[in-house]
Formats: structure tokens, C-alpha cells, sequence
């Protein structure tokens, strides 16, 4: 499966307090004022948060899906090359995964809220 851009973007702004700018020539996302997601390489790819425990891992495990650029290194980011998802499941977890990583407790507890109903 090849997500696009637009799939990821959908996610993204479908997720609470999350807003899209363009910066640094590509689209990115933020919640609460804090950057969680950018779609750069001609929207062929999404950078994300993560755990550079986990992004060593992810790396390793899947170097075909998962990368780290140069500049990245050093922060808690990895790359996704968005052709080589598994489906839209995996797209959505990934980009909520990292957006619970940079929301905002109240808005943590308003999506588990809205999950139970």
C-alpha cells in the first residue's frame, strides 16, 4: 500500500488541538504548540516522534519502512517511507503515536474519553 500525503494529512487534522502549517518549504503538524509531524521529500515520507530506543529498533527491524535522516540523529525522530505501509491501520497508528507524544494531558484525556463512547 502507498499512502499519500493527503491520507496523512487526513489523520493528522483529524486528531484534537492539532494544527497545519507550512514551514521549512513542507507541511507541518503540531498540538499544543509542539511539532509532532512533517511531511517532507515531496510528501513521499512523514517524520515523526519516537523513542530513539524504539527508532533504533523500528530501524533495524524495517530499514525498507524506517530511517533516521543525518540531522535527526540526535532527536527523538524517525522517518516513514509512506510506500511502504502495511494499510491505512498502521499510517493512523503511527501518527497517533506520535501525537500523543507531544499533546497536551487534557487533550490525552479527552481523546480516551471520546475513545469509551
Amino acid at each position: 500500500m502507498a499512502a499519500s500525503g493527503d491520507e496523512v494529512r487526513a489523520v493528522a487534522v483529524s486528531l484534537p488541538g492539532v494544527q497545519e502549517r507550512f514551514e521549512w518549504e513542507m507541511p507541518t503538524f503540531r498540538v499544543a504548540g509542539k511539532l509532532f509531524l512533517t511531511l517532507p521529500e515531496g510528501e513521499t515520507s512523514m517524520a515523526v516522534r519516537c523513542p530513539i530506543a524504539d527508532r533504533d529498533e523500528l530501524v533495524l527491524a524495517e530499514p525498507e519502512k524506517f530511517w533516521v535522516a543525518a540531522h535527526e540523529a540526535g532527536g527523538a525522530w524517525v522517518r516513514v517511507r509512506l510506500g511502504m505501509l502495511d494499510d491505512l491501520d498502521e499510517l493512523a497508528a503511527i501518527v497517533e503515536d506520535s501525537w500523543r507524544q507531544a499533546a497536551s494531558r487534557q487533550l490525552l484525556e479527552e481523546r480516551a474519553a471520546a475513545d469509551v463512547e
